[in-house]
This record gives structure tokens, sequence and C-alpha cells, in this order.
């Protein structure tokens, strides 16, 4: 783990914001196309800063490893992230992200203060693990779409130095929790993955998703990458690549089991929202439904 995230460090550094070509061949078509996904994901990357703030609330003695990877490798990576395209945003003529930095809430507190037990802080730490494996799988098929589409677009110069280069950093996230989790789920007691599995299901949300207004947010991002484009079908291949692995974990007793049912309900419940609040003039019709 420990070369893992050193080659991390010194392969992908912060990408820095002014190495980026911002020039658009058509802004306006981009921010119709491709907004919500701009304005949902520079959110989502800058809030890492407060998310980090929860991880040090929540692990109060984390492995040493672990507060390496996510405050001095996983932070600046994503920080970077979200100002690459906050600025692409504002420069395509949408409103700058509104991200919220400081605010934790009472019930990450409440954990904070249960994590001093280490019986419940490993709980913590897989349930941590696990909401990283789903939230950087979520990132990386999000970033291929969006990498595809702006090229279906011709918007060659952003897609080659701004969502290239941050797809290509996420995977190694994803290595990290997925190695992290197989490794903590081994060594957790009987009562201790009856926990995990329970507050899995009961607590699981799209990446980025606090609110109800966030989940319908979310759900006009799979709109607009495409991802609803095939209703039902669609929804579940999302939902299956998201869930794999929690899937092979706490669910391998369940025989026929395809996806965790709380992943699917929630991805549902998403596009469920992002229906009922976009305008029925709305006709826009996704590029990956056009290509086929």
């Amino acid at each position: 783990m420990a070369e893992h995230v050193e080659r991390l460090a010194d392969e992908h550094p912060p990408i820095p914001v002014d190495s980026a070509d911002y020039s658009m061949a058509r802004p306006e078509l981009l921010a119709e196309r491709f907004g919500p996904v701009l304005t949902y994901m520079s959110r989502v990357e800058l809030e890492v800063e407060r998310n980090v703030l929860e991880l040090n609330l929540l692990l109060p003695d984390p492995p040493p490893i672990d507060r390496h990877f996510y405050a001095d490798v996983w932070l600046p990576q994503e920080i970077h992230h979200g100002l690459l395209l906050d600025r692409l945003q504002s420069l395509a003529g949408l409103p700058p992200s509104t991200p919220d930095l400081t605010h934790v809430s009472l019930s990450f507190r409440v954990l904070g203060a249960l994590g001093r037990l280490s019986a419940v802080q490993d709980v913590t730490r897989m349930m941590y693990y696990l909401t990283g494996v789903a939230t950087e799988q979520s990132a990386i098929l999000a970033y291929n779409k969006l990498h595809l589409g702006l090229l279906d677009l011709g918007e060659r110069a952003i897609a080659s130095t701004i969502v290239a280069p941050i797809k290509r950093q996420e995977p190694g996230h994803f290595a990290y929790y997925k190695i992290a989790a197989q490794g903590l789920w081994s060594e957790l007691t009987q009562w201790q993955k009856w926990l995990v599995r329970t507050l899995r299901r009961h607590t699981f949300e799209p990446v980025g998703a606090y609110t109800k207004r966030q989940w319908a947010e979310f759900g006009a991002v799979m709109h607009h990458l495409g991802i609803t484009t095939e209703g039902e079908k669609g929804i579940t291949r999302y939902a299956e690549q998201i869930g794999r692995l929690e899937l092979e974990l706490l669910w391998a007793q369940r025989q026929g089991l395809r996806v965790p049912t709380y992943v699917l309900d929630s991805l549902r419940t998403a596009a469920r929202l992002d229906a009922t609040d976009r305008p029925a003039t709305n006709h826009y019709e996704p590029i990956a439904a056009r290509r086929r």
C-alpha cells in the first residue's frame, strides 16, 4: 500500500490549473450539453476539503498510510480537479462552483466520538473504503463519458488537457480503496460485518448528494452523460459497475444478486427526481443516444 501511495504522489502530482488549454469552439453549446455535469463535478471535487475534516473526526486514530493518502495525495489532486473544472465552467459562461467546505453534520461528530473505540473505528474505516470505491468508480465512468462527449462536440483542447489528465488520476484512488477494503474485510468479526452491511444499506447515497436537490442534480448528471438514455437498462448497468466490489465482499452469500439493491434504488431515485424537475420543454437528447 505504501508503495502504491508513493507512486501516486510521484507519478500524478496535482495538475496545474494554468497547464490546461481552455479554448472552446462553442462554449454556449458546451454549457448546454454538459453544464450540469461540470457544475456538479466541480463542486464534489472541491468539497474534498470538507471531506478531510470529516475523516479527521471519523477516524481519530487511522493507520498512518490512510492519513498520508487522503491528506497528502488524494486531497491536493482532487482539489486541483475541482479548480480546473470550475475555471472551465466559468469560462463557458456558467456560474462558479459553490462548494460547502466547512459544515460537518452532527452524525459525523457522534460517529467520531464512538470511533475512539477501535472496534467501531474499524467499521467506520470499512465504510470509508466502500464509499471511496463507489465514489471513484462513479468518477471514472463519468470522466470517461464526459471525455467522449467533449470529443463528439469537437472540444479537443479541453478534452485532452483537462478531462483526460483528471481521468488518468482517478483509477489510482480507486485501487487504493479497493485494496484497503479487501484487506480490512477479511479481518472484521461477524458482528462488525453485520454492522457494515446494515449501515451501508441504510446510508448509501450517490456521490456528492446530501440533499433532495443534490439527488436531482446527480440524476441530471446521469441524463447529460447518457447513462439514463436506455432507461432502466442503463441505470442497472451503471449500478452494477458502481456496486461490484461491495457485492463481492458484503453480499457474496446472496446467490443470484447482480447489484446491491440500495445502489440501484438510489440511482433510480436520482433519475426520477431529475425527470420530475426537468422542464417539459427540455427536449435535449444526450450525445450518447445520437451516436448509436
